[in-house]
């Protein structure tokens, strides 16, 4: 068998090959087809005690799997989430203060971050929420649960998907969907493509159409489908689908974007989720990174960049007495725009509050608009 290796993955090849000389690590991203796997299996025989990070769809993959079924936002320290929603005058909290929270809903969560006006605020317990706001707030995914029924906000799974586009992230992503007992559409317009997620994917039902034809989107239930993804290659088709299924359907959105140039823009458009796989890509390296640093020394356990790549949150594990321990958080004089979200001791996970102390063995989740935070130290100002 002849394999064909075209110039830009040789390219590729002799710079996964110079990062893996210098640093000790390469990551090959999204190596799909034979070429890219070649040079993989390649370098890994030729390489064989060093790190070959390879990302494929996997990141956006589980970003769209975070979006339609029942979990809950990002996961951090294993047990505690990450979750946005929109404030709209349903749930009746325009004009109430953060601090009020707690005691008004007896509701254990945090809020860590308020999108407003365009900017991003890491809030204290004064700050004033109001409708329109967009809200990140920290809690364990049964608190979060209970929450969301106080504040009548409808999360339920959904049970079935209309997606558009049949490529590698729309393959993977309905694996998992299927996994889960979500019925999955696939409308893809190359007929080829089409017979080969037919049989890799007997459970789904492939659709030989094109995406942008309304009528037929109409005429396969778009209006009673329950999610609706935008996955083709091109970023416009995506948003005018996604505009379009908004208006017919009342089911979850979401939208892949390719280009990060009009990320404010689009921001603006209420696409849903949208769903960007450079930044998940980003994430995932920066991810794998930071964990070759806590090899060698560094306490950052997790990190994960939210809220359009504007907010970092961190979870970090305390190996030793610093003078961000032993302290009530409340005599801590920490940096500006960042927030102590949870601490986590043994099985006890605390949201925590003015008299608790930070103390070594615990797991510690920080909120901050500051990039480059790398040991707990750095959140106390000097």
């Amino acid at each position: 068998m002849s394999i064909l290796v075209d110039d830009s993955n040789k390219t590729a090849c002799r710079a996964a090959e110079a990062g893996l000389q210098q640093k000790n690590c390469a990551a090959l991203v999204r190596p799909a087809g034979t070429g890219k796997g070649c040079i993989v299996w390649e370098l890994l025989d030729a390489h064989p005690e060093m790190r070959v990070l390879w990302v494929v769809s996997c990141a956006a993959r589980l970003e769209l799997r975070r979006a339609l079924t029942k979990r809950l936002g990002r996961t951090l320290g294993g047990r505690v989430r990450l979750i946005k929603f929109t404030l709209t005058e349903a749930q009746a909290l325009d004009g109430v203060a953060i601090r009020e929270i707690p005691t008004r809903l007896k509701s254990d969560i945090l809020v860590c971050a308020v999108e407003r006006d365009g900017g991003v605020i890491i809030p204290n317990g004064n700050f004033v929420l109001q409708t329109g706001d967009q809200v990140t707030f920290l809690a364990t995914q049964e608190k979060a649960h209970e929450f969301f029924q106080r504040i009548h906000l409808a999360v339920r799974p959904v049970r079935n998907a209309l997606i558009v586009g049949g490529g590698a992230i729309a393959f993977y992503l309905s694996q998992e969907l299927l996994e889960n007992h979500v019925r999955v559409r696939i409308v893809e317009r190359d007929p080829a493509r089409c017979d080969v997620l037919a049989q890799a994917l007997p459970e789904a039902q492939i659709l030989c159409e094109d995406g942008s034809n309304r009528e037929f989107l109409l005429s396969e239930g778009l209006t009673s489908t329950e999610a609706f993804v935008a996955l083709t290659n091109i970023d416009e088709e995506n948003v005018l689908l996604t505009l379009f299924a908004k208006k017919h359907s009342n089911g979850k959105l979401v939208t892949k974007i390719n280009r990060l140039e009009f990320d404010d823009i689009l921001a603006g458009l209420d696409l849903g989720s949208i769903v960007y796989p450079k930044y998940m890509t980003c994430d995932y390296i920066v991810q794998y990174v930071r964990a070759l640093q806590n090899e060698a020394g560094s306490n950052i356990k997790t990190l994960y960049r939210i809220l359009d790549d504007r907010v970092e949150a961190l979870e970090f594990t305390v190996h030793e007495k610093s003078r961000a321990t032993g302290v009530p958080l409340s005599q801590l004089h920490l940096k500006k725009n960042l927030l102590l979200c949870c601490i986590t001791r043994g099985n006890e996970i605390k949201i925590p509050r003015g008299g608790d102390e930070i103390q070594v063995g615990d797991n510690v989740i920080v909120v901050t608009l500051e990039h480059g935070l790398h040991d707990l130290r750095d959140i106390v100002e000097d």
